[in-house]
């Protein structure tokens, strides 16, 4: 059978049967009750409360208004999911025999679920060149294996790291990089929004969000694109539901239907939200995987043949409208609705919800901006965001939804390969001398590297470099090139037991952010820097080393008291001041000790559209629509030929999920009972001959997996849904070459069955 990217408007796909019919409701509140009610429930509920950020995604809420209290006061605002990350956190220490007993041959059979539930981490361990197990290391043979490492030639060391960590730990894993010459300060975020990153710098010279929570408070439209926010962001859904009661309108664009976007029960609403629900999406659009592009030009073009556009607004802040415009307009109907598979109607439904609405916030996630032409996507959205003019008043804007806690703060902090002008002056004149200009690996770049032999060592401050990768084969093989790899984890994952290093891989303990015994600080996805307080761990007579500690000792072993004194930088008092003399917008963090008063970064919220551009004005572009199609199944090189239908492959996170840590098997909201399912529409089950439940196999560019279970739902005709990280394994890298980001949400899969 052939590939099928068929037209499917939301009316003609049926829900489900089994699955459920909204989104949070009674389950949150049980799982609640079945954690703070347990044995671990006196100290979950003291960790629920202690004044730090939660762990959990960069929608944030904790710090020094307490911690079920977002940065406007609101209280309620824990999720289930913050929840599942401190339960993850106290769990009890891995014993001190378990890596004597357990050979890494044992350890390479784990799951995701499986790494993250052997407990914490609690003492250092190293795998040596050609030993079956890890064992146990001190201290000072960790530096001493670690210094000369890091002495290689600067092109030849790199960092990665992820949003789990504080700000100034992640300040000082770039200054020490940079100290030593290296921009090899692979990230996270590189591998999800850099194109948001890319894509706003481009237009509006800034690239984080551009609304505040409380300019979010103002809209009476949000534009979701590309997001499972009832999964990933469940503090979110409380400011859908609190716009749909204030009369507002929510547009969801997702191929898939998520039940929770659709109806939402809301515990922080017990009365009006969380038996019957609350309606989250005024019209789901469901377009083809890759196409977003096409949908918001055919908004344009709505809005265009009906006067709708604020020319005044465009010809005074924005330059490149008029090509812009031409776009839309000379491009034909029939070619924007065959791209994104949405019917004219849809489109134009769309737009006029849109002209309606006085204050418009367009945000997304990694629907957006992973997929080969994620940046065009984002330009596409800021047209028309400055086409209806909501850009640049209260209440409107444009808003990435970032997914790990500090994820953001890290960038911030400059750990990029890519470094801000601004950001590299101010470090050159703290260090006295000059920096290396030439932009460093980011993440699939430093992977490509590593398997051309061409990286000695590398540091991974939290994250799972491994199996956040596309082609797990790949990234294995590569990351086994490099000679020494050190991870600073507080629990075991995939990667440090496939992700391992030709000489040495240790895995260093480190505390997890509210167990740290000093201060530290934190970035939201909207720009609010967090203040956390001092901890302790439950963890007794455990072996571990604040991340502060680590890597300001590593730096002093290997820069001496120059050119920054790097033994007072333990004191993470004086690391804040370092960045408030050197991170634009962050001169408050210099008094927050003091004042314990958390902020809004300077210069990121635009309520006047004026933008930090070299005119002054937003910079508009032209979006190139794509071409959307798929291989035949002989295209996938199987020996001999076989009967089967090749879909466009989306990856995503289950419900109980955070980045590729699993805390449960399944996706209730989904109905996938297990890991290895494959989500496909009823048409295209039938269309291949298959049945629901029945067991197949998925072949991609890069791998195959087999007895994968398919479950039918709702998704988009012509595509599927499985699970990140397993799915990874199926995929070569395809890479959108603007931000480096790879193309996870398109990927083409032939599905067979394997009898």
């Amino acid at each position: 059978m052939t590939s099928s990217d068929a037209k499917q408007p939301q009316s003609g796909i049926s829900p489900a049967s089994g699955k459920p019919k909204m989104g949070g409701g009674l389950p949150i509140i049980q799982y609640w009750a079945e954690h703070t009610l347990s044995a671990e429930g006196p100290k979950l509920w003291q960790t629920l409360t202690h004044k730090s950020a939660c762990l959990s995604c960069a929608w944030g809420t904790g710090g020094q208004k307490g911690g079920f209290v977002n940065e406007v006061g609101e209280p309620l605002q824990r999720c289930a999911k913050s929840v599942e990350a401190i339960s993850a956190e106290l769990q009890p220490p891995v014993q001190p025999h378990f890596f004597d007993q357990h050979s890494l041959a044992e350890l390479q059979q784990l799951t995701s679920l499986e790494a993250d539930r052997l407990g914490r981490l609690s003492f250092p361990v190293i795998l040596r060149s050609g030993s079956t197990h890890y064992e146990r290391i001190s201290w000072e043979e960790i530096f001493a294996i670690a210094t000369p490492a890091f002495r290689h030639s600067p092109e030849r060391v790199a960092s990665y790291s992820s949003g789990r960590s504080s700000n100034e730990a992640a300040y000082l894993l770039q200054l020490m990089m940079r100290s030593l010459g290296s921009n090899n300060l692979a990230d996270c975020s590189d591998l999800c929004h850099a194109p948001s990153t890319v894509g706003l710098k481009a237009v509006f010279g800034i690239s984080t969000s551009m609304v505040s929570l409380e300019g979010l408070h103002q809209a009476d439209c949000v534009v979701l694109v590309g997001s499972n926010a009832p999964a990933n962001h469940p503090r979110l859904m409380n400011e859908l539901i609190k716009l749909r009661d204030r009369g507002g309108r929510v547009i969801v664009v997702n191929p898939v239907r998520e039940v929770g976007l659709v109806k939402f029960g809301s515990p922080a609403f017990p009365l009006t939200s969380l038996l019957q629900g609350s309606d989250i999406s005024s019209l789901f659009l469901q377009p083809i995987p890759g196409s977003d592009v096409a949908l918001f030009v055919g908004i344009q073009k709505s809005l265009l043949e009906r006067g709708l556009v604020k020319t005044d607004f465009v010809e005074a802040h924005a330059e490149g409208w008029r090509d812009a415009i031409a776009q839309a307009q000379t491009t034909p109907w029939s070619t924007l609705v065959n791209t994104c598979g949405l019917s004219q109607e849809e489109i134009e439904a769309a737009a006029t919800l849109i002209s309606q609405s006085q204050r418009v916030v367009f945000a997304w996630a990694m629907g957006v901006t992973q997929q080969a032409n994620s940046v065009d996507t984002i330009f596409s959205i800021a047209n028309t965001a400055l086409l209806t003019g909501n850009v640049g008043k209260p209440g409107a804007g444009l808003m990435p939804i970032r997914g790990h806690s500090n994820v953001q703060g890290f960038g911030s902090m400059g750990v990029t390969a890519h470094l801000k002008e601004e950001i590299r002056q101010a470090l050159e004149k703290l260090l006295g001398r000059s920096l290396k200009r030439e932009p460093g690996y980011d993440a699939r770049a430093l992977i490509e590297a590593a398997d051309s032999g061409q990286v000695d060592t590398l540091l991974c401050l939290g994250g799972n470099l491994y199996a956040a990768n596309p082609d797990l084969t790949q990234a294995k093989r590569a990351l086994g090139q490099i000679d020494t790899v050190i991870y600073l984890s507080t629990k075991p994952n995939l990667g440090h037991f496939h992700g391992l290093g030709r000489q040495n891989t240790i895995i260093v303990p480190v505390f997890n952010r509210f167990e740290n015994p000093h201060k530290t600080t934190t970035e939201s996805g909207n720009n609010f820097v967090r203040l956390n307080d001092e901890g302790k761990t439950h963890l007794k007579g455990a072996d571990l080393i604040s991340e502060v500690e680590f890597l300001t000792d590593l730096a002093h072993r290997l820069h001496g008291d120059t050119p920054v004194d790097w033994r007072r930088l333990q004191d993470t008092r004086y690391v804040r001041q370092l960045i408030a003399q050197t991170i634009p917008g962050y001169e408050k963090i210099g008094q927050i000790d003091e004042t314990e008063e958390e902020f809004t970064i300077a210069g990121r919220i635009f309520t006047q559209p004026q933008f930090p551009t070299p005119s002054g004005k937003a910079q508009m572009h032209i979006t190139p629509l794509p071409t959307l199609t798929l291989p035949q199944p002989q295209d996938f090189g199987l020996a001999e030929p076989v009967q089967g239908l090749v879909l466009a492959l989306m990856t995503g996170r289950s419900y109980s999920q955070h980045n590729t840590v699993v805390y449960k098997e399944g996706d209730r909201y989904r109905g996938m009972p297990h890991r290895h399912c494959i989500l496909m529409h009823p048409q295209d089950v039938a269309q291949a001959g298959f049945v629901e439940h029945q067991r197949v196999s998925v072949r991609g560019d890069a791998g195959q997996l087999n007895q994968i279970e398919i479950i039918c739902g709702e998704v988009r005709p012509g595509s599927a849904l499985m699970f990140y990280p397993e799915a990874n394994v199926l995929m070569k890298a395809h890479i959108e070459t603007r931000s480096g980001t790879p193309a996870y949400k398109r990927v083409p899969v032939l599905i067979f069955s394997a009898e």
